[in-house]
């Protein structure tokens, strides 16, 4: 063991130098470009569902595990729900992602120049401004993934158990937190086969972090298996009838637009070098050394995550930006090395340049710093068109923008018609929302209008059932008229919601107050599971 680890050692090039107050610099530009537009337009779908979920915690969610709702109940509890709140959180998940992707340069032998590229990429990603907007497990997920690398750096230089037990507590971690870690263990495990690195198989260390990582993800398999494989259900029903079909030709122009047309300089360059370039410490080593290119590794691993998002067709092309760190680090190092040639040296301004013009024109798309009417002038100046990678139709903004819109509207309404029943009906009544964002809207916002807790046949509402409701009267937003009546003999509608930039689907609701039950809805609840 000893000597393996002195081997790996010697053969990796040394660190660079520190930069820490760069690297802080970086940090607090992130922080400070999401608190421009950190209450503007309102709360995400999706951060509505997930406060809702705090009230419900499990060892598991239909979509996701559990990491993500126990951290933002401790966020609850400790400074409420409001969106300043709320959104702190991957404001600094995302200053943090900056720091580690500057960090990561450096231990890849990168100086000032490779660092402050690094960070300014990661800074100005679109994709990654975009994730680290509203509060979900995508912020930690892209940290998580950002963090493991780091330690894996580590792991290649030292190779000690303990550095292999702190690789498998991120993956542990980050399978807490959101299942596709396993592409990245996979990718890891295609890397150090496919590289010299396939040495380390032979030691406890490999074997020791994919145990700890499975057994801190074994209490959410458990839960998984004691509520019949809900997120198996729901990734077949999101594949088959909710994403959009993919090839592999839009996947791989799409993370020119993800990332930023800026930050492809730096990527590309960085799989290139990772790929092709020696950069070994000594110009002696045999060609099986680890030494000559010991960074292929991090090449593999974004490579076969690639391939493997590619094969299914349907994944979202934001699917993959969790693998961009390593790569934009990687970047940073070769066009420090490139500059410092004298035919070069004009890199040194040209491609920062680059990458600071694309990424701010780009900001407008990812955070919502313009007010709504301008950024539709904005977007359309651009000759560009809100788009989505669903099987929906969009309206005049995007629909992660779109998604912003329509909810306090929402809640009002069926607030108005919580107070046409009377006091007798109220202490029985509760609301059914077609899907989750409209249920958490009543649950979150509501809860200061005095509305009763909502319901929905959608993923982990579902899950959560009507509890000791009896049935007798409801608030129903949505849903065809014809299907209602199925379930109720009264139904009184009370007004149409108004939200003119939220998603289509979401306007013109009619919300409705249903009485004298058909069927009692214990029975029926089977019927109104949607896991999609």
């Amino acid at each position: 063991m000893r000597a393996a680890s002195h081997a790996t050692t010697s053969e990796l090039p040394p660190p660079g130098p520190r930069h820490t107050r760069m690297l802080l610099a970086f940090a607090v530009a992130k922080i400070a470009l999401h608190l421009t537009a950190i209450t503007r337009y309102g709360y995400f779908r999706d951060e509505l569902y997930y406060l809702a979920s705090t009230e419900h915690l499990a060892w598991g969610y239909v979509e996701h595990p559990p990491l993500s709702i126990a951290l933002l109940a401790l966020v609850r509890a400790a400074f409420g729900d409001s969106l300043i709140a709320l959104r702190a959180v991957p404001a600094l998940a995302g200053a943090t992602t900056v720091v580690l992707t500057g960090l990561i340069a450096r231990q890849l032998g990168g100086g000032r120049f490779a660092q402050g590229l690094a960070c300014l990429s990661a800074l100005l990603s679109p994709v990654f401004l975009g994730t680290d907007h509203s509060y979900s497990m995508n912020s930690l997920d892209l940290l998580l993934w950002t963090l493991a690398v780091w330690v894996l750096l580590h792991v290649l230089r030292s190779g000690t158990p303990r550095s292999w037990a702190l690789l498998g507590v991120v993956l542990g971690l980050g399978l807490l937190n959101k299942i596709s870690v396993l592409w990245l263990g996979l990718g890891l495990g295609a890397g150090l086969l496919l590289t010299p690195h396939r040495r380390s198989l032979a030691t406890p260390g490999p074997y020791l972090a994919a145990a700890i990582a499975a057994i801190m993800f074994l209490p959410h398999v458990l839960w998984q298996q004691a509520n019949a494989w809900p997120t198996l259900e729901f990734m077949h029903n999101a594949t088959a009838r909710k994403m959009v079909a993919v090839s592999w030709g839009e996947f791989v122009t799409k993370q020119l637009m993800e990332m930023g047309p800026g930050n492809a300089l730096v990527w590309m360059a960085g799989l290139l070098f990772a790929l092709f370039a020696p950069h070994g410490v000594s110009r002696a080593e045999s060609p099986g050394s680890i030494g000559t290119r010991p960074w292929r590794i991090l090449a593999w691993v974004y490579l076969a995550v690639a391939l493997l998002l590619m094969i299914g067709g349907r994944s979202r092309a934001s699917y993959l930006a969790v693998a961009y760190p390593m790569l934009l680090a990687l970047g940073g190092v070769a066009w420090e090395r490139v500059a410092a040639r004298r035919p070069w040296r004009w890199a040194r301004v040209a491609v920062p340049a680059l990458v600071a013009a694309g990424g701010v024109v780009a900001i407008p798309f990812a955070l919502p710093v313009l007010p709504v009417e301008a950024f539709i002038r904005y977007q359309r100046t651009l000759g560009m068109t809100p788009g989505t990678e669903e099987r929906l139709e969009v309206g005049p903004l995007p629909q992660h923008y779109a998604d912003m819109f329509g909810w306090p509207e929402l809640a009002s309404l069926v607030a108005r018609a919580y107070q046409r029943l009377t006091p007798e009906e109220r202490s029985r009544c509760r609301v059914f929302g077609q899907n989750y964002g409209e249920a958490g809207a009543v649950d979150v916002l509501g809860r200061k209008l005095g509305l009763p807790r909502a319901m929905s046949g959608h993923n982990s509402y579902w899950l959560w059932g009507p509890g000791d409701f009896d049935g007798s009267v409801l608030i129903i937003i949505g849903g065809d008229r014809e299907d209602n009546a199925e379930f109720f003999e009264d139904i009184e509608i009370v007004g149409q919601t108004s939200a003119p930039y939220a998603m289509p689907y979401e306007r013109g609701l009619a919300v409705s107050i249903a009485r004298r039950p058909k069927l009692d809805l214990r029975q029926a609840w089977p019927r109104l599971r949607h896991y999609i």
